[in-house]
């Protein structure tokens, strides 16, 4: 059985035709709606751990991380799936334009692959250097260029590396996908293969080629005053503000940018159809998170609560024997469980417990195969679901955060350099591995604490009936209350999740 993982960086699944398109606007994505109408549309898929490399490490490794730890790099205790892949006879490839792979600070995801493309200059990939000139100064107010920003947040970076840009070819989602399509015409022949093609789009900035740019807008698309990157935050205050006609013309590039993603996507499809690949190949089309555009007056993946939007994401999976072709499971998934399908359809006994396969359900087997997902930002608001209610607890402060890794990673910083903790224990503190590792605590860089803000709230929903989780019921429904509360604390005691978990959260260890 071959394997292709797609991942499509920020995917929201209400942009999609798939899932109903709530959005509102008709984006046009016919290569995800074909992959939809054959495969099996998972309905209540959530993510795990955010935002993009906790992510990653939930996908390749199958380490639910955001308990214990921050972003960061492949642990040498881990097993990444192209390791595994490797040991049983797959050829195994990796594409991505996704930079934070390049970086020191989360390094290792890539290393074990028979081969890499690594597509250089998306957002802030330090890679040109060739100075601007005056006439880049409409752009660059287009980008949200802020003089003076540290180095990891000088959007002047990305507008050097694209400065050149001009066809549709030259963009990033049409270079990860040309070279998919170029890897399976060279290498669809072997007996055993799996392809990860890792897409930083539809991430922002939300800059496209003018031949897309206007497609679901009428605005001047050069218009200086009209941003495709804005800043993460709130749409009504703060450095997030953008009036209705500027968040318009955001969503319409967002979509714009989807479409052009699908567009190229669609060219990998089509060389499963050249080459009779569909009865040996599982492909698996999903995302890390969404992306807010204004919903709940939100842009970007600010440090709230993981609503629906950024949590509820897309899973599509086509196999050849399932017995769910071209229609939907509702069963609740979630990120880490990727893992663990592809672990077993490769033949690699499962090694966590932190995934659970989705063969049986493609299978027909089963119709659950866990009861909970849980899913946040290491140090954030503690998100559960059960499927239909979604749990948000804000966590105390007042306790402290620890990270445990073998490396010294910035874990409240993590795209500042690593540093040496003033203290540390060293110990055997992750109940998943028998690897000593470092326990330190968690302290926010001086430079960091001036300008950070939060909107953590301890909430409660109910998704069938609230989609857009407007109506907190926390007060007015004390058994759910305490049902969801148990169901965190169940969850936690199941993963062994370190002490400070239970006592941020406010609920009881066993």
């Amino acid at each position: 059985m071959n394997v292709i993982l797609i991942t499509l960086d920020s995917l929201n699944r209400h942009y999609l035709k798939a899932y109903g398109q709530p959005a509102g606007l008709d984006v046009l994505t016919p290569n995800l709606d074909r992959l939809a109408a054959r495969s099996a549309v998972f309905d209540r898929h959530y993510s795990g751990s955010l935002p993009c490399m906790p992510a990653r490490r939930e996908l390749y490794t199958g380490t639910q991380e955001f308990l214990w730890r921050s972003w960061g790099p492949v642990e040498p205790f881990d097993l990444p799936v192209a390791r595994a892949a490797n040991r049983n006879g797959y050829v195994s490839q990796f594409i991505s334009d996704q930079f934070h792979f390049f970086l020191g600070y989360s390094h290792g995801y890539y290393d074990d692959y028979h081969g890499f493309e690594l597509v250089r200059g998306h957002e802030l990939d330090p890679w040109k250097t060739a100075p601007l000139q005056a006439e880049d100064e409409p752009f660059l107010k287009q980008i949200s260029y802020r003089e003076g920003s540290p180095k990891p947040f000088n959007r002047a970076i990305y507008a050097k590396n694209v400065r050149s840009f001009r066809r549709e070819e030259d963009f990033f989602a049409p270079r990860v996908f040309t070279c998919a399509e170029q890897w399976l015409e060279d290498n669809h022949m072997h007996d055993r293969f799996m392809l990860v093609i890792d897409s930083f789009d539809v991430h922002e900035p939300f800059h496209n080629p003018d031949s897309v740019a206007g497609m679901y807008t009428d605005e001047d698309i050069h218009d200086p005053d009209l941003p495709v990157w804005a800043h993460s935050g709130r749409t009504d205050k703060g450095h997030g503000q953008l009036s209705e006609r500027q968040l318009a013309f955001v969503r319409s590039q967002y979509a714009a940018k989807l479409s052009l993603t699908d567009k190229y996507l669609g060219k990998v499809l089509d060389k499963l159809d050249e080459h009779g690949l569909w009865d040996s190949t599982m492909v698996i089309v999903t995302s890390d998170h969404g992306h807010y555009l204004g919903e709940r007056n939100l842009i970007g993946k600010p440090a709230y609560n993981n609503y629906n939007v950024l949590a509820h994401i897309p899973l599509m999976i086509w196999h050849p024997q399932a017995a769910h072709q071209g229609s939907r499971i509702p069963a609740l998934t979630s990120t880490v469980d990727i893992y663990a399908t592809i672990m077993e359809a490769i033949g690699e006994p499962q090694r966590l417990g932190h995934g659970r396969s989705l063969l049986p359900l493609l299978r027909g087997e089963t119709d659950k195969v866990r009861d909970w997902a849980l899913y946040g930002y290491f140090g954030g608001a503690l998100n559960i679901t059960d499927g239909r209610h979604t749990y948000h607890v804000a966590p105390d402060e007042n306790v402290l955060l620890y990270n445990y890794s073998t490396m010294y990673i910035n874990p409240a910083a993590f795209f500042l350099p690593g540093y040496v903790p003033e203290q540390v224990e060293a110990g055997r503190f992750l109940p998943y591995t028998d690897a000593t590792v470092w326990k330190y605590e968690v302290k926010l860089p001086p430079e960091f604490a001036s300008f950070r803000q939060t909107g953590y709230a301890t909430e409660l929903y109910d998704t069938e009936r609230d989609p857009w989780q407007e109506h907190n019921l926390l007060d007015s429904s004390t058994e759910l209350h305490d049902r969801m509360k148990e169901l965190l604390r169940s969850a936690l005691s199941e993963l062994q999740a370190p002490p400070e978990a239970f006592a941020r959260a406010g609920v009881a260890a066993d």
